[in-house]
């Protein structure tokens, strides 16, 4: 069986080698290859929620406003924007002499019709639900102006017209349905490719009106097998590993041809737990679990040191993180005490979704969790189905007999409501969000709509924390782990940086030979 193994992981190097060599037509072009760990979802910005997706696409497209390496946000196809005092009313004057990779213009008809895809329910666009609610009219002013009014005040709005669902796509692309296969912006990079099986090619774009970048073609490719991602680096057939597995980041940060790009991330990751299947639809069978889990044990034994463990469904990033002592500690006797009040005093068997390349968190669970007589049905599912059986609706999931899923989420650490709402608020039930175990709190829901339109910092700090709290005490989650945001990149690569959670940015990386 070993030597199986090994032979497959041979053919995926072999694979991944034959990738890096430059298409017809670029020979001599400098080529910088990105392997991340699982393949991009979609071409279509708004019709996907996946972190590493995202990476992939953001080359090629542009928002109204952009994130800079200083992690402030930045005008990029808005030069300037305005807010009614209301906070309803955004108006954007937009960048003249930009044109989409298809050569039609950008205008603000053009903008308001990438909008107007968000909000047509119809489309069922997977990153939509972030924007659609919010958005109640889009319309071009004049040519340059385009007026966004919000169905309620958002002082965060800014923060998510920087996320990858809120690029502007060319409205004639949009409209021939190509989107989910082939990417049309007006980033820097320009669409030439995707090879569903091994990688996306992306070119410059010469007629870009912006800063162009140094290297002629990034070249993204993926594999889930950390040997193969920590090879390839070491090999040369990959600039830059994204995210380097845990466990070889010591050798990288200690391998003077290679380079370890450190971030303070933002994935939470934890195990969603099914409210409305018996015993966890009670809250001591949630929390008992959570008692049963050693945070400190996988960190160290998953994570090589290169994370936190998780004491909140916020990121420990300031200034919304809840501080204080952990809510549950790892106490055996306690998870014991609460299994029989609960009525379950020898335990359960429980069932649990997860990918395969993060199996070994299920089965650092089981182990656990048999301390107090729960026993763990491990599914261990390809990307595509794990996210169908994640993202099933209540019914679905009762009769698949699915009690809870492993899970990670992200909102880069800027806004706390995008943490929160889509994970915990009644309207994010699965499929239309990420709640994928149907909890449902009044209390909290109208915490979060107060939250997310409180300007004042202190107020707003103050019902977040009210609300992280509920969360804890309601547990529909068990806490697992903040991972430390790991890339490894070959020497002569220069100008990567990372927003927290996993968000790689090498568009503007420069590349020597040596």
């Amino acid at each position: 069986m070993a030597v199986h193994v090994k032979a497959l992981r041979g053919v995926a190097l072999l694979c991944l080698a034959a990738a890096s060599v430059a298409v017809p037509g670029y020979a001599g072009a400098t080529t910088l290859t990105i392997l991340q760990s699982e393949p991009p979802r979609s071409m279509d910005p708004a019709d996907q929620g996946a972190t590493f997706t995202g990476n992939v696409l953001m080359p090629m497209y542009e928002g109204l406003v952009t994130r800079g390496e200083d992690l402030k946000l930045h005008p990029g196809l808005a030069t300037k924007w305005t807010v009614s005092d209301d906070g309803l009313t955004w108006t954007f004057d937009l960048r003249e002499g930009v044109k989409f990779h298809d050569g039609s213009d950008f205008n603000a008809e053009s903008a308001a019709k990438s909008f107007h895809r968000l909000m047509d329910e119809k489309l069922g666009l997977a990153g939509a639900g972030r924007l659609r609610p919010l958005l109640k009219t889009v319309e071009a002013a004049d040519p340059k102006t385009l007026k966004i009014e919000l169905t309620r005040n958002y002082p965060a709005f800014l923060d998510l017209l920087a996320s990858p669902q809120a690029m502007i796509v060319s409205p004639s692309e949009a409209e021939k349905g190509d989107l989910n296969r082939v990417a049309s912006g007006t980033g820097p990079f320009k669409f030439v490719e995707w090879s569903s099986g091994d990688h996306v090619l992306e070119e410059v774009n010469p007629d870009y009106w912006g800063e162009k970048p140094s290297v002629d073609q990034l070249k993204w490719t993926w594999s889930a097998e950390q040997s193969v991602m920590n090879m390839a680096l070491q090999t040369g057939d990959a600039d830059i590993v994204n995210p380097l597995p845990p466990v070889f980041a010591a050798s990288i940060e200690n391998n003077p041809d290679l380079k370890l790009v450190t971030g303070n991330g933002s994935a939470v990751f934890w195990v969603a737990l099914n409210v409305q299947q018996k015993p966890l639809d009670k809250v001591e069978v949630r929390q008992a679990l959570n008692y049963a889990t050693d945070r400190d044990a996988l960190v160290k034994a998953l994570l090589h040191g290169y994370g936190t463990p998780a004491d909140s469904p916020l990121a420990p990033i300031p200034p919304y993180h809840l501080d204080g002592p952990q809510p549950y500690p790892y106490d055996i006797d306690k998870a014991k005490a609460l299994l029989e009040k609960a009525g379950v005093p020898d335990g359960f068997t429980m069932s649990v979704a997860v990918q395969e390349p993060e199996a070994n968190i299920a089965e650092a669970l089981q182990g656990m969790w048999a301390k107090i007589g729960v026993k763990l049905d491990i599914r261990r599912l390809e990307s595509g189905v794990w996210t169908k059986a994640a993202f099933n609706d209540p019914e679905a999931k009762k009769a698949d007999n699915l009690g809870s899923v492993v899970a990670s989420w992200s909102s880069g650490g800027f806004n706390p409501d995008q943490q929160l709402r889509p994970l915990y608020d009644t309207s994010s039930w699965a499929p239309s969000g990420a709640n994928l175990g149907f909890y449902s709190s009044k209390e909290l829901d109208d915490l979060l709509d107060t939250a997310a339109s409180t300007a004042e910092p202190a107020k707003r700090k103050e019902l977040y924390d009210q609300a992280q709290k509920i969360v804890n005490t309601d547990a529909p989650m068990v806490l697992l782990y903040v991972t430390k945001d790991l890339v490894g990149v070959k020497k002569g690569v220069d100008g990567v940086w990372l927003i927290p959670g996993g968000d790689i940015r090498a568009t503007y990386a420069t590349k020597s030979s040596n």
